[in-house]
């Protein structure tokens, strides 16, 4: 009988209650949020089970809806997608007074990417009309430490292949808002690393140092604690790379501005 009961018990500790399947959540998008080719919807008419379904849209934008066939509701917004399909039930007098409502269960139409120094690097619906690249680069977590200030964005505008450079401090000065990009679906953002220049020599810590704005000679000699006691400012070197990737040997001023991977060399005192 106690060989029985033990038996039992041990059984009910190892059994695996079975997994009931959760429906998916849907996406909390705007009600302006354009639906794309292959987004994933939900819909529901309110009181009629029959009628509500999860969908996919294809290439085109189209749907396969029960009473009502093909309809075309991709590049539309949620808000006028439901009154479309109400407005279909409604005229085909299939439902006195159709209440549809479309919860978008998986975006896949209207993605931008999001690439290089981020903390949250990787692909995000755009959700609404009016989202610009400071809104998706704070849904990636916005710039990571190391990160340029400077970023590029690529996609197409009207057809054509599209890129450009922006400089994101210059958006938060007065009539700077115009200068915050609207992104599309297909864009992607790229934040490259923050510049640097590389200090050895007879300075208090040498290597990488990294560039502010317009920086200086002399700012990225403090930046690296200084010279030592047997450095000296006479006969500063900077190597730097040309445009067509040849090696300059440069003489600069204490007031000179440094450039992306320039290299520093800080000669020994003779005296």
């Amino acid at each position: 009988m106690m060989i029985r009961l033990l038996f039992t018990t041990l059984l009910a500790l190892f059994m695996v209650a079975p997994v009931v399947a959760q429906p998916s959540q849907g996406i909390a998008v705007a009600p302006d949020y354009r639906l794309g080719p292959g987004d994933v919807i939900r819909i529901m008419v309110f009181q009629n089970p029959d009628l509500s379904f999860d969908t996919q849209l294809s290439e085109s934008g189209y749907v396969s809806y029960p009473l009502l066939g093909r309809i075309k509701i991709g590049g539309t917004a949620v808000s006028l997608a439901e009154k479309r399909i109400a407005d279909g039930l409604r005229n085909g007098n299939f439902v006195k007074q159709p209440h549809v409502s479309i919860m978008v269960v998986q975006v896949r139409g209207n993605l931008v990417s999001v690439l290089g120094q981020v903390n949250r690097p990787g692909r995000f619906p755009i959700e609404t009309l009016d989202m610009r690249l400071t809104d998706v680069l704070a849904i990636a977590g916005g710039i990571a430490a190391g990160g340029a200030d400077k970023v590029v964005l690529v996609g197409s505008r009207g057809g054509r292949q599209y890129r450009t450079e922006v400089d994101l401090p210059k958006l938060f000065e007065p009539g700077g808002r115009d200068k915050d990009l609207l992104v599309v679906n297909g864009d992607v953002i790229w934040v490259d690393r923050a510049p640097l220049a590389y200090i050895y020599g007879e300075v208090q810590r040498p290597g990488t140092v990294a560039l502010r704005r317009s920086m200086t000679v002399m700012q990225a000699l403090a930046a690296s604690g200084g010279l030592n006691q047997r450095g000296t400012e006479k006969g500063l070197r900077v190597h730097r790379k040309d445009a067509e990737g040849k090696l300059q040997v440069l003489e600069p001023g204490l007031n000179d501005e440094l450039l992306d991977d320039d290299v520093v060399f800080v000669r020994e005192s003779l005296f």
